[in-house]
């Protein structure tokens, strides 16, 4: 039985319950399951502290697990990425009372407070800075008001919560992080992990793509293909009016009102989209 680890909490929470769910697992309908068994699909859910996914699956006996790539940046596990999963995309930065450093450099020899010391560590030994490092679990932002330190270095989605507490960021990010699915490294059932990954796979595809289906005159298939590639190849159909044609052909989601209307402009009609809600490239 494949065991997966699953974040409890958190921006990972619920936008990997929907994954799952869309790719066909039982997936936690109450939040205070902690465990969670599917027989149909032989796996086996265990819903954890997201900052533990990446040691449970380093080191214990769970196959995969959901996390952030940042969450497994700093926790030092063996576990590995096997698949970026796209959502909860966020930043790692820092931050400092407003007017006090311009850039990185100018925190050299200064208090540094984050929950995330062994990112920062990493960077600042690239950057040959020297800093103290204050590890806080949890929110940073109220460190320098607080006293314990004279910058932060923090997760960032927005930035409105550092600008909140009279905090403005400093330079490029240090660390880019989104969700990712993770293994450990002496997985027993590989094709168990083979299988869940097309699964995880099928639905980031779904959600990029949709179908769209129209009719264009044989004598403009193929300049409406080249609008149209497809993934392999469009499909492309003979109409009860012989003249015609009917394409059907996958389309990059956020490009699709643009395709429609080049479509029409080309001579398309019947133009019709259609969510894909699983699919297997």
């Amino acid at each position: 039985m494949l065991r997966v680890a699953v974040p409890n909490k958190g921006q990972l929470s619920d936008p990997a319950r929907d994954m799952l769910r869309e790719a066909g697992y039982a997936a936690a309908a109450n939040s205070r399951e902690l465990v969670v068994q599917d027989p149909e699909n032989d796996v086996e859910f265990f819903f954890l502290r997201p900052r533990d996914i990446a040691t449970y699956v380093g080191r214990g006996t769970l196959d995969v697990g959901i996390t952030g790539e940042d969450l497994l940046a700093d926790s030092g596990s063996q576990a590995t990425t096997i698949l970026e999963l796209g959502f909860a995309p966020s930043t790692f930065r820092l931050a400092a009372p407003k007017g006090t450093a311009k850039s990185a450099s100018d925190l050299a020899g200064k208090r540094i407070a984050t929950s995330y010391p062994t990112i920062l560590n990493n960077w600042l030994t690239k950057q040959n800075l020297s800093a103290e490092v204050v590890t806080l679990d949890g929110a940073v932002e109220n460190a320098v008001r607080l006293g314990v330190a004279d910058a932060v270095a923090d997760v960032v989605a927005t930035g409105t919560t550092l600008k909140q507490a009279g905090l403005e960021i400093i330079g490029d990010p240090i660390f880019k992080s989104q969700s990712v699915l993770i293994s450990r490294n002496n997985i027993e059932d590989q094709n168990a992990v083979d299988v869940f990954v097309r699964r995880l796979q099928g639905v980031i595809t779904a959600r990029a793509y949709v179908l769209v289906d129209y009719d264009i005159p044989n004598t403009l298939v193929e300049k409406a293909c080249v609008i149209t590639p497809g993934i392999e190849s469009p499909t492309v159909s003979s109409l009860h009016d012989s003249a015609w044609s009917a394409v059907r052909a996958m389309v990059p989601r956020k490009q699709v009102h643009a395709v429609m209307d080049e479509l029409y402009d080309l001579g398309a009609r019947g133009v019709i989209v259609t969510d894909i809600h699983a699919c297997r490239i």
